[in-house]
C-alpha cells in the first residue's frame, strides 16, 4: 500500500511539473517558454478581460514555443463566478487565439442580460431555443457568440466564444 501511494505521488508530481501556477497568465506564459507573439497577445487579453483570479497554464514540456498552449483563469464574484480560457497556437511569427469565457450570474435572468447586451449593440442577432431556456447572441461580423442558458428565474450561465487570427 505504501508503494502504491508513493507511485501515485510520483506520477502526479511528474504531471504537475509541466503545469505552472503563477500570479498572471502572461508571467505563466513567459515562465513556460511559449511563443513570444502568443505571450504578447495573452498579456493584452489578460488586461482587456481584467483577469486576476486563479491562473493555470498548460504548455508542451519540450520546446513549448512551437506547440499550442492552454491558459485558464477563474474568479469568484459576490453574485457568481467565471472561468476564462484561451488556446494559443503559434505559427511562425503569428499566433492564433481561441477564447472561451463562461460566467455564472446568480442575480440576473438571461432575459435581463439579453436586453442589456442589445442596448449596448443593437446589431446583435438573438436566436432562442427550447422556449427561451437557451439563447445564442451573435455579433454582426460573427467575431463572437454568446450562449445563454437559463438556470432559474434570476440565474444565467453565459459562454462567450471567440476565434482570432491576428495579422492574417
Amino acid at each position: 500500500m505504501n508503494h502504491l501511494i508513493r507511485l501515485i505521488v510520483l506520477i502526479l508530481g511528474g504531471l504537475i511539473t509541466h503545469i505552472v501556477i503563477a500570479s498572471t497568465l502572461a508571467s505563466d506564459a513567459q515562465e513556460s517558454g511559449i511563443n513570444s507573439t502568443c505571450s504578447s497577445y495573452l498579456s493584452q487579453l489578460e488586461e482587456s478581460y481584467d483577469l486576476n483570479g486563479l491562473n493555470i497554464t498548460f504548455a508542451y514540456p519540450s520546446d513549448p514555443s512551437l506547440y499550442p498552449s492552454l491558459h485558464v483563469s477563474s474568479k469568484k464574484y459576490n453574485n457568481g463566478s467565471s472561468v476564462w480560457s484561451a488556446t494559443l497556437s503559434p505559427d511562425g511569427e503569428y499566433c492564433y487565439l481561441s477564447t472561451v469565457n463562461v460566467t455564472l450570474v446568480n442575480t440576473q435572468s438571461c432575459s435581463d442580460i439579453t436586453i442589456f447586451k442589445l442596448a449596448e449593440d443593437s446589431s446583435l442577432k438573438v436566436t432562442n431555443y427550447a422556449d427561451g431556456d437557451y439563447s445564442i447572441i451573435t455579433s454582426q461580423e460573427n467575431s463572437y457568440q454568446i450562449i445563454l442558458i437559463s438556470n432559474g428565474e434570476h440565474s444565467c450561465m453565459m459562454a462567450e466564444t471567440r476565434m482570432m487570427w491576428p495579422g492574417r
